[in-house]
């Protein structure tokens, strides 16, 4: 990018709903919060999430600590 050209995608936290496979962009935005870590999440590298719990995860990791802690796993 060159000085005359301008980054006219939305800056900020996104507002995001989560369904079965993808998402849903409510607000625009460039980013959403890792619900367990708090991490900066760039929309284009969200991959994972939780439909039920409706948040964001950095990385499935996390995911699995945070879907263990909320029961959504199998004993």
């Amino acid at each position: 990018m060159n000085q005359m050209e301008r980054d006219f995608r939305p800056q900020g936290l996104a507002d995001v709903q989560y369904l079965d496979g993808e998402f849903h962009v409510v607000k625009p935005g460039s980013f959403v919060l890792c619900a367990v870590t708090g991490v900066q999440i760039p929309i284009d590298s969200l991959r994972y999430w939780s439909v039920d719990l409706q948040e964001a995860y950095a990385s499935p990791d996390v995911a699995l600590k945070r879907f263990q802690e909320a029961g959504k796993t199998p004993s």
